[in-house]
């Protein structure tokens, strides 16, 4: 590591893909699957993994249990894992049973309780004085059996400054080491977040006994952007989830946080654990147990970002890789960059492909080439050697 990585700030990040992200409509997991991810979040090097909800079901608990027995969790170097509650005794039972056999410092329990005025009269239909008490008594129950306990006040965004500070004094004078700040419905601007974070920087006045977490939704396109901001301003945590995953519009996008970290840590002054090169195939092998396909504009992981149809970007990237790309393909092991042929594309593109199919044409019969290609049919380009085929037919015809 050069000196200058060493001045960089280490920011931890937390997947919740096994858990968050599998709440996303259609996304279920069996076992075998989240097994699998769990392996792949570990080798990508995850500071952790929250890997369920034990409440859920029998199912649930044994997935938790095999990701605890599985080898790439069992080294020392392994992520932490965390199982998911309600702030009721029988949850942190449940949570219990299924991380016991996890290394002691690696078990963790995430607790959490609606906090907002609407979670409050029209969810739970508790007032803010119950919600204190059953804070206060669930946070120590959990403590007596977790090193790591974290609570999360649901739709903290949502919360009145002031009684979200109070519940989080409560929560960490009765033993929580992490808090949480969710924004649970994806509301805030990185303006706001700034503006929140202060308040309970400010107004938490037993924070440095805890560390903190962001958890932010995509649902206004924000999420990556208020992690990062989050990240800047001292919160060491942030969950994500593998192709940002997750309820509605989904979570912070992890691939879109560590590139981000990874092309501006020193303007940011931060710096992660994930290796970034086992992005593409973490990405492929997700959707592919999900059955959630990664949108080709996806961005770091979607198909587009290393294919181009158009002939001046093809050019270039002919030229030299890096004028029209952010990175190249192999810092996040992607196979290679791809020129799409079709009607927005060059000579260039035409020349490379026919070259790397054995034909190298004359200037005239590369035009031809090109003009034949370009008045086919959208069906022909499915077919593209084929349709490449008979349009070097045609032009040598001629």
């Amino acid at each position: 590591m050069s000196d200058a990585e060493r001045k960089l700030r280490t920011v931890y990040l937390s997947d919740t893909t096994l858990r968050d992200g599998e709440q996303m409509p259609g996304a279920a997991l069996n076992p075998d699957a989240k097994v699998e991810i769990a392996g792949l979040l570990a080798e990508a090097g995850l500071s952790s993994i929250d890997a369920g909800f034990p409440a859920c079901g029998a199912e649930e608990v044994e997935a938790i249990r095999r990701i605890v027995r599985s080898e790439p969790v069992q080294v020392k170097s392994a992520p932490a894992i965390s199982a998911l509650c309600r702030t009721v005794r029988r949850d942190i039972d449940l949570a219990w049973e299924s991380l016991e056999e996890a290394p002691r410092g690696k078990r963790s329990v995430s607790l959490f309780i609606g906090t907002s005025p609407l979670h409050r009269e029209y969810k739970l239909r508790l007032t803010a004085d119950e919600i204190r008490g059953i804070i206060r008594e669930t946070v120590e129950y959990a403590r007596e059996r977790f090193e790591s306990v974290c609570f999360s006040p649901e739709d903290a965004s949502r919360t009145e400054p002031d009684l979200l500070c109070d519940f989080y004094r409560i929560a960490i004078d009765s033993g929580a080491t992490v808090i949480g700040f969710p924004d649970t419905v994806g509301i805030l601007t990185p303006e706001l977040v700034k503006e929140q974070l202060k308040r309970i920087f400010d107004g938490v006045s037993n924070l440095g006994k805890a560390a903190m977490a962001a958890h932010f939704h995509n649902d206004l396109g924000l999420a990556t952007a208020n992690t990062l901001t989050a990240l800047r301003m001292g919160v060491p945590i942030a969950q994500c989830t593998v192709n940002g995953l997750g309820e509605r519009a989904g979570n912070t996008s992890l691939e879109e946080v560590v590139m981000a970290i990874a092309l501006h840590g020193p303007v940011l002054g931060l710096r992660t654990l994930v290796d970034a090169a086992k992005l593409w195939n973490l990405s492929r092998r997700v959707s592919e147990l999900t059955g959630i396909p990664v949108a080709a504009n996806k961005p770091v992981v979607g198909r587009n970002v290393f294919e181009t149809e158009a002939g001046i970007h093809q050019d270039g990237l002919l030229k030299h890789p890096d004028t029209y790309l952010p990175f190249r393909p192999e810092a996040v092991g992607a196979p290679g960059i791809r020129l799409v042929l079709g009607k927005h594309s060059g000579r260039a593109a035409f020349s490379e492909r026919l070259e790397s199919l054995g034909w190298k044409l004359s200037s005239g019969e590369l035009d031809l080439v090109v003009d034949f290609a370009k008045a086919a049919n959208k069906d022909a380009w499915r077919d593209e050697e084929t349709l490449l085929r008979g349009a070097v037919a045609a032009a040598m015809v001629r």
